[in-house]
């Protein structure tokens, strides 16, 4: 099920809603308007790293951060 980001058209706030239908309804949880603007989504990923091994400060084995590989505590 997709999350889709919106923006209350009446009163600005910033909302998410999990969108089960194309149909559903989409109200504002804040003064209960109908009227929302999809916004467009920055999203993240996780996964392997196909770059070389300086994208980690030149360290080997991480995804950087605190035992990530790259902070240098282990």
């Amino acid at each position: 099920m997709p999350i889709y980001e919106y923006i209350c058209d009446d009163c600005k706030v910033h909302f998410e809603k999990i969108v089960i239908n194309k149909q559903q309804e989409i109200a504002c949880p804040k003064c209960f308007s109908k009227r929302a603007t999809i916004q467009l989504s920055v999203f993240a990923t996780s996964g392997s790293n196909s770059g070389s091994s300086t994208s980690s400060g030149g360290f080997s084995g991480g995804g950087g951060g605190c035992c990530g590989g790259g902070c240098g505590c282990h």
